[in-house]
């Protein structure tokens, strides 16, 4: 079987990080304060993301929350004091930044509420799935800030600028169908079904070749920020790049020959 290497010790119970089949899930458990996120939480997240990127045993990764209430209701507000200046904070280790610096593809499996930084999370994986129970919102307003883990230009991307701005002027939350009309989220499932479709949509993304799924997601970044010129040939150099693999070579054999490519992330 593969996707059996034996995830490391992130230091502490909150976090966790299964394999299975290349898929890793990750699995923010901490349900008693609604997964809220610590400094020891955001410092295990950056480590378990930095080790799938690093071992050919993870091709996808789903990011989840524990329980049935909360996806993850972002950084725990009782454990920001302990950033001793507002210099410290700004420079305080980011899961987020992490999240969207992984070569590995990533999908949120969102069970409950995506609030504040849960949002974020969500925001900076590759794609959204959604229980019919979660909701969504960025509170920071409420309480006197704003968020900063790319709330801004990650929500006016997926949901729009006006979509955006409702939600961050009023801190409002919406429900899990406004989320899929507004493409927050690209599918809505039963909560009962929500990991079970997150995992099963990851095992198709972890069969695909590694290295083109890992250039995809680079392409679609500059898509999203490059001028469109720049970005057409931007996107012919990544496509050369990957047709010079021995994956693209392999896929072309198992195309003439029938069969079902054995990709090697080579």
């Amino acid at each position: 079987m593969t996707g059996t290497a034996t995830p490391p010790d992130l230091g502490t119970p909150h976090v966790r990080l299964d394999v299975a089949d290349r898929v890793a899930t990750l699995t923010l458990d901490r349900p008693g304060k609604l997964n809220a996120v610590t400094p020891e939480m955001s410092a295990a997240l950056v480590r378990a993301i930095q080790w799938c990127d690093g071992t050919d045993d993870v091709r996808a990764v789903v990011v989840t929350g524990a329980g049935d209430r909360s996806f993850s209701v972002g950084s725990d507000i009782r454990e920001l004091d302990r950033y001793a200046t507002p210099w410290e904070f700004r420079n305080r280790v980011d899961y987020c930044d992490a999240l969207r610096a992984a070569r590995t593809p990533t999908l949120a499996a969102v069970n409950g509420y995506a609030l504040g930084g849960g949002l974020e999370t969500a925001l900076s994986c590759d794609i959204r799935l959604a229980a019919d129970t979660a909701s969504f919102g960025a509170p920071e307003i409420t309480l006197g800030w704003i968020g900063g883990g790319g709330m801004a230009a990650f929500l006016s991307r997926a949901a729009g600028p006006g979509n955006a701005a409702l939600m961050l002027l009023t801190g409002d939350r919406i429900d899990a169908e406004r989320a899929l009309k507004w493409h927050l989220v690209s599918e809505v499932v039963p909560g009962a079904e929500l990991l079970d479709r997150a995992r099963a949509l990851a095992a198709v993304i972890a069969s695909r070749a590694p290295v083109a799924a890992e250039t995809a997601k680079i392409n679609l970044r500059g898509a999203g920020n490059l001028p469109e010129d720049q970005a057409l040939a931007y996107e012919r150099d990544l496509q050369t790049v990957c047709f010079a693999t021995e994956d693209a070579a392999e896929g072309r054999r198992a195309f003439a020959e029938k069969r079902t490519p054995v990709f090697r992330k080579r």
